[in-house]
């Protein structure tokens, strides 16, 4: 069962690249290609890489390009999936991550999808979620991955961007299945949602399946990276074989472990807390 990721890296001179991901060190390694692991796409690769080699599957596909916030990388991926990549390989399943939202040539890509022979599952974190409440087609998704000021985005029926989402910094972890709720009911949500916070909230179909709350690891909060983590454990967890809420239940409890096995300070890195992530995801399979 092989997946796609896709998303961007911060850096100008990052050409279009695909290939199967490596993690090397503390680098990741695409098609002869490097980037440092920090936060964003490449840790969340990193973390899909990592479960991987724990559970002995194939690391996933990648297609990355650097964009330093002008959309010039992102629009290059979209052309090339439209145009190349959709049809180059069959996939499972196709992440999607930090990308500048651009509606047209999101809604090309869901056309795109459409025309293919099998139709894989869809999985999209951070940016690649905006784009798609702003096209209407969230429900075209099978899994997004917001936090609780991502949620508050999707539950708004009215706001066409995250900046202008009512009450968008004042939303609490407890507000989080009224959230729910809303962008269930306003076409907002994909079928899967794995709300990322205080409380971890798996739902499917408009129903919270299970809450994850322990344990808890306050060090962990300030650590960039560690919500990108979480989506790519949860997106390996399904290639093992899991179903979509099984795999985020566990992932949600395998990235809380992973920290409280790390000890970690604000000052750790996020492949600071990845040296305990192979344990985590034993400790927790084996608990399961």
């Amino acid at each position: 069962m092989s997946w796609l990721i896709v998303g961007t890296v911060p850096r100008k001179d990052f050409p279009l690249t695909c290939g199967q991901a490596a993690l090397n060190d503390r680098e990741l390694v695409v098609n002869g290609r490097v980037s440092p692991v920090v936060r964003g796409t490449p840790a969340l690769i990193a973390a899909a890489c990592i479960v991987c080699k724990t559970l002995k599957l194939e690391p996933p596909d990648v297609l990355l390009c650097g964009d330093i916030g002008d959309g010039d990388g992102s629009r290059l991926i979209y052309r090339h999936l439209v145009e190349t990549g959709l049809k180059q390989k069959s996939h499972a399943g196709l992440l999607f991550h930090y990308l500048q939202p651009d509606v047209d040539w999101h809604n090309r890509i869901l056309m795109a999808i459409d025309d293919l022979h099998v139709r894989p599952l869809l999985m999209a974190d951070a940016g690649y979620m905006y784009v798609a409440k702003m096209s209407g087609y969230a429900a075209s998704y099978d899994l997004f991955t917001p936090d609780v000021g991502e949620l508050a985005f999707l539950a708004d029926e009215k706001a066409p961007h995250p900046f202008y989402t009512r009450g968008f910094l004042l939303h609490e972890d407890n507000a989080a299945p009224d959230l729910i709720q809303q962008a269930v009911s306003n076409g907002n949500a994909a079928r899967h949602l794995l709300v990322k916070g205080k409380n971890d909230y798996v739902v499917a179909d408009g129903v919270i399946v299970d809450v994850v709350s322990s344990p808890s690891v306050e060090a962990m909060e300030p650590i960039g990276g560690t919500g990108d983590s979480l989506a790519g454990v949860a997106a390996a967890l399904i290639v093992s074989g899991l179903t979509i809420s099984e795999a985020c239940s566990q992932a949600a409890r395998i990235n809380r472990t992973m920290g409280l096995l790390a000890n970690p300070t604000p000052a750790f890195a996020i492949l600071d807390l990845f040296a305990s992530l192979p344990r985590a995801i034993l400790r927790v399979r084996a608990s399961t």
